[in-house]
């Protein structure tokens, strides 16, 4: 909301970068989370070697992340234009400093259709990526978790 005083516009009532999709995050697994996603959705990172497809996939993907892969993160910075959502963030991982990108494209009814999520440095990306494979094993398409091609 905007908002008028003598010392100029101010934005109010606003959540702190992220907090809408950090509640989405935190309910992965569930019934709720599914109804945040468009019918078949998807995860594009760089820590996969393709795209995450489904709701259960990537509710996978977010559950094997959330699970201890960070030390921390902060998301930095929320921009909404028209159906897409970006996000910067930064954290920790494996005692490393890594900083990132999250892309949320809605659908015209509000679900998410499509998450784009990029991590850097090569070190962590290539570091998160393995572990990942360990955590996603048999949970989804293993040609998403290998390093080769």
């Amino acid at each position: 909301m905007l908002t008028r005083s003598s010392e100029g516009y101010s934005i109010m009532n606003q959540h702190a970068p992220g907090h809408d999709w950090i509640a989405i995050v935190r309910k992965h697994g569930t019934a709720e989370f599914g109804k945040a996603f468009a019918p078949h959705p998807t995860l594009d990172a760089s820590v996969l070697n393709g795209p995450c497809v489904g709701v259960e996939a990537i509710a996978a993907f977010f559950a094997a992340t959330s699970g201890g892969m960070y030390e921390t993160i902060e998301f930095t910075h929320e921009t909404t234009t028209g159906r897409k959502t970006y996000l910067e963030w930064r954290g920790k991982a494996f005692g490393k400093h890594v900083g990132g990108t999250t892309i949320l494209t809605r659908n015209t009814e509000g679900l998410i259709e499509h998450i784009q999520l990029y991590h850097s440095p090569l070190q962590v990306v290539v570091e998160f990526s393995r572990e990942l494979a360990k955590r996603l094993l048999g949970k989804v398409d293993q040609a998403l978790l290998n390093e080769e091609r």
